[in-house]
């Protein structure tokens, strides 16, 4: 399952920042990620308390920040909001665009004590 690796490689990340700050727990973490990152959010629900057990994200608040994909077109420069890599520009319909949003997938903030 990706979701997990996912979750694990945000562990790893809170734990290598949490001992850099020289703290012992996370009280939060901000995450942002994007609608065209690949990542099943119903998934990394259901992975999170697993990947988290035993580690300093037990028991931290999660905050998602979910950011929609949007792309401009390479013929007319268009600036338009996109749910799949493949959507064509809705102006021209051409397929030739630049990925502007929504490929995120990282850890925006942490707190810690």
């Amino acid at each position: 399952m990706h979701e997990l690796s996912v979750a694990l490689g945000i562990v790893k990340i809170a734990e290598d920042e949490t001992a850099k700050a020289g703290a012992e727990k996370v009280e939060l973490i901000e995450l942002e990620i994007g609608t065209l990152a690949g990542v099943d959010f119903e998934s990394l629900e259901f992975v999170w308390p697993a990947a988290v057990k035993d580690t300093v994200l037990e028991f931290a608040l999660k905050k998602i920040s979910v950011l929609k994909g949007k792309a401009k077109c390479v013929d007319c420069d268009t600036v338009f909001e996109i749910q799949h890599l493949y959507d064509s520009c809705p102006e021209c319909g051409s397929n030739f665009k630049g990925i502007i949003q929504g490929k995120e997938l990282r850890v925006k903030a942490l707190e810690v004590v």
